[in-house]
């Protein structure tokens, strides 16, 4: 099957998605020939790097899309990479959802608000803001200075009279007809735009403008409060600090390596001046190439931000440095001509010297997260032993949950702990296969047996501590499983939620400890982890179903195009929103406007 494909590639532009033997995708790469580029990972005159040789003995299929171009096929794959997640790709994950500053530009009278998720839904975004005070600080300049509305009323002019926000002059009142035009309140969002964007020149200057106008018309009070804006506005641009002399908005990446542990630093840097920075960890990054991992990370990071800056600067060239330059310029938001963003590697100057700062905060970052942390956690797991009166120090912990809504779609969920820190790359999840109904003592049963039965056919290494998410009747299910696997000695605990009293298997009474103990709180981390992945991939494993159930409904949707559209789109909610347009490059015309049509119909008949 996979030589017959093999064969059938076509001599074109496009995106190719390996897959494992349950047809799990575990490496999603772009092409700008996809016949020469696939068929080369399975030539054996041709070496390849340690990766590219593993990834081989995991592909069984493969499947690919073709594009018109090899600019589609890396805004394909850097979609395909964010919904898939292969365990082969670099996945560019922070241990923060940092805030940012939302306007809703999409509502006709818009506000600012604080978001740590960046949607498709027309607002604007800025930020990430770093420290999170630094937002919230912003949120109260603008409220005091520019008078946006932050109530969520519609705003239609008909209100008898303002709130309180209006009389202490902290809101423009477009919601009584009289207080405020529309032209006057969307003046005043593109003054918060433009301290947003941190165009302070260009602010001053339209607030100088409108402070003038004022004054000519004799209106001193709103000329006055111009001129107090405008004092605000240096005020800030004074306690900001210039670090070079451009006014370019510029992204600064390094990175600091040991062994399979990575840190990379961000710098933000916006009219010339850090405005904040992020940090990204890896911890068992085996194959590292460096012009190969910047990249993937560079289109990992802004294929999820809203903001594309005018350079980038980074240690080491990248692969395809000129297309990701290109596919940059393109995500820029506006239709007309863009300018290009250019991706820089500074050896000498203030540039230069720039990068070595980021790359010092880098190691900086790399030593408090796996050194000094690891010593805390060290001792911390050397408490968790004596509590529990474990043989070994708990370095690899594994936690189970199961998760159902009525016995339907019940799922379990494998977490992993390492050396005190939970490693997402290990994670597992399991469909129910053989219980019935509602039955959380079985699925325990089954979910354990299977992932230690595996375990133990692949021979890999068992946990130091396994911890179930239960009171004692999960627990001696899963010691059952065990036992039956004949490895009833791994050291097995539950932790129940009312009571957060833990049990351990061989102990009579419960390991109670005190709210404030840094063991409990360990416990309590790995267990909320295991349920949140287990109530992640039960909402997945519902939304597919739901998927397939409502476009078997629709003429002409077979099993083959269900599996592209999941694919591509991964829920019904976005096959809504999306245009005929967008689907006609899967499913054709017709049958595109057939299926916006039906889906249509169904949400007007649900809300009859």
């Amino acid at each position: 099957m996979l030589e017959e494909k093999l064969q059938a590639l076509p001599e074109k532009p496009g995106v190719y998605l390996f897959k494992d033997l349950d047809q799990v995708t575990i490496y999603i790469g772009k092409a700008k020939n996809l016949k020469h580029r696939v068929r080369s990972y399975f030539q054996s005159s041709r070496s390849h790097n340690h990766k590219t040789e593993i990834l081989k003995k995991f592909i069984h299929d493969l499947d690919y899309i073709v594009t018109d171009n090899e600019l589609e096929a890396l805004f394909l794959e850097s979609n395909l990479v964010k919904t898939h997640k292969p365990k082969f790709n670099v996945h560019l994950k922070d241990d923060k959802a940092f805030l940012h500053v939302k306007l809703t530009v999409n509502e006709p009278y818009p506000r600012v608000l604080l978001t740590r998720r960046i949607l498709q839904d027309g607002a604007l975004y800025f930020g990430p803001f770093l420290p999170a005070s630094l937002a919230r600080n912003t949120i109260k300049i603008i409220n005091r200075h520019f008078l946006l509305r932050t109530c969520d009323i519609e705003i239609d002019g008909n209100l008898e009279r303002p709130c309180l926000e209006y009389f202490m002059k902290r809101c423009l009142g477009p919601c009584v007809r009289g207080l405020c035009t529309k032209q006057e309140y969307d003046r005043s969002v593109k003054d918060v735009v433009l301290f947003l964007e941190g165009k302070n020149q260009e602010l001053i200057d339209s607030l100088q403008r409108k402070m003038d106008r004022a004054a000519d018309i004799q209106r001193y009070e709103a000329a006055a409060f111009y001129r107090d804006r405008i004092q605000m506005v240096r005020d800030l641009t004074e306690k900001q600090k210039a670090i070079q002399g451009g006014k370019e908005d510029v992204d600064v990446f390094a990175y600091y390596r040991e062994s399979s542990r990575l840190a990379l630093q961000l710098f933000t840097l916006r009219r010339g001046r850090i405005v904040g920075k992020r940090e990204f960890f890896w911890e068992d990054l085996d194959f590292f190439q460096p012009a190969q991992f910047l990249r993937d990370a560079l289109q990992q990071y802004y294929v999820n931000t809203a903001f594309i800056p005018h350079q980038i600067h980074l240690p080491v060239e990248i692969e395809d440095q000129e297309l990701i330059s290109q596919w940059l310029r393109e995500r820029r938001p506006g239709n007309g001509k863009k300018p290009k963003v250019r991706i820089m590697i500074p050896r000498r100057g203030t540039k230069h010297e720039l990068l070595l700062l980021v790359e010092r905060n880098a190691k900086i970052a790399f030593e408090t997260r796996f050194k000094i942390l690891k010593s805390e956690k060290d001792k911390l797991l050397e408490r968790l032993k004596t509590e529990f009166d474990l043989p070994e120090i708990p370095n690899h912990i594994e936690a189970f949950d199961v998760s159902n809504i009525q016995g339907r779609e019940s799922v379990a969920s494998v977490v992993i702990c390492e050396d005190g820190l939970m490693n997402r790359s290990q994670y597992r999840k399991l469909k129910i296969k053989t219980v019935d109904g509602s039955d959380d003592y079985q699925s325990i049963y089954e979910a354990v047996y299977r992932r230690y039965d595996r375990k133990l056919t692949e021979q890999t290494s068992l946990p130091d501590l396994i911890l179930i998410d239960g009171g004692k009747g999960q627990l001696h299910s899963a010691y059952q499983a065990l036992s039956k696997l004949g490895i009833e000695d791994i050291p097995l605990a539950s932790i129940a939620k009312r009571e957060e009293w833990i049990y351990v298997q061989g102990r009579e009474d419960p390991v109670i400890l005190p709210r404030n103990s840094p063991v409990l709180h360990l416990m309590q981390e790995i267990r909320d982890e295991a349920h949140r992945f287990a109530l992640t991939y039960h909402r997945k494993r519902r939304s597919i179903r739901d998927f397939h159930s409502e476009l078997e409904q629709i003429p002409g949707i077979g099993e083959k195009r269900k599996k592209r559209l999941l694919r591509n789109f991964g829920s019904l909610a976005r096959i809504r929103r999306a245009s005929v347009e967008e689907l006609i490059p899967f499913v054709g015309e017709k049958l595109a406007r057939t299926i916006l049509q039906t889906l249509m119909d169904t949400d007007s008949g649900n809300t009859d």
